[in-house]
């Protein structure tokens, strides 16, 4: 069994352009809520998730010779979580978390081959929300408690695997509306200080019903 090390590139222009416009979004659908009911202030909601989890394996340690070239990662990600809301401006959320299967080429002085990445699990935080109207400020803040499986195939034939169990602090906000009374939508960023990999991050886009 073998560990790698890896690291996470910056954010993709192409994704910030895509949570900028989610986000205006959610504004200009805010601005078309005619009541002023903007649904309970308190009490449990469920909801899911689609968004992009950012990664670039920066070593690879197992391999025992250096890493010339590794290229930008990402892939899908999805989620589904249940919370209560305390008050209009604290509640607890749980959600399994799936960041897909990031996988790409790499290079080191004695060969190449392609890495797969996949990381699933659990992760409860506390989010705090200013709101304003129907529009909505947050934070969240907690903790990701995951299974990281890695593996690492050779041009040559051979691979190597590496699964193991991480829990790493995550952090994040974003911007929100509610619609119908019910219906909360939430453009978000979160970022996950991964051991070795600090800077690891995703944006979602994540509908929830509350009752």
């Amino acid at each position: 069994m073998h560990e790698l090390t890896w690291h996470s590139g910056g954010v993709a222009v192409a994704r910030r352009l895509a949570v900028a416009v989610a986000v205006l979004f959610l504004v200009i659908a805010a601005t078309v809520v005619q009541s002023d009911d903007y649904g309970p202030s308190s009490g449990p909601y469920v909801g899911a998730g689609w968004g992009q989890f950012d990664l670039h394996l920066h070593n690879l340690n197992a391999v025992g010779t250096a890493v010339t070239d590794i290229t930008h990662s990402d892939d899908d990600a999805w989620k589904a979580f249940v919370g209560f809301r305390f008050a209009p401006f604290v509640s607890v959320e749980a959600a399994y978390v799936d960041f897909g299967h990031p996988n790409d080429s790499f290079r080191t002085f004695g060969s190449d081959g392609v890495y797969h990445v996949t990381m699933t699990g659990f992760s409860p935080t506390v989010i705090g929300t200013i709101p304003l109207g129907p529009v909505e400020l947050f934070g969240k803040a907690g903790y990701y408690f995951y299974d990281l499986d890695t593996r690492v195939d050779f041009s040559s034939g051979p691979f190597l695997e590496s699964r193991h169990s991480r829990s790493d602090f995550l952090y994040g906000g974003g911007v929100g509306v509610t619609l119908f009374h019910h219906l909360n939508l939430r453009a978000e960023y979160e970022r996950i200080d991964v051991e070795n990999a600090s800077g690891s991050d995703a944006f979602w886009l994540s509908p929830s019903w509350r009752f």
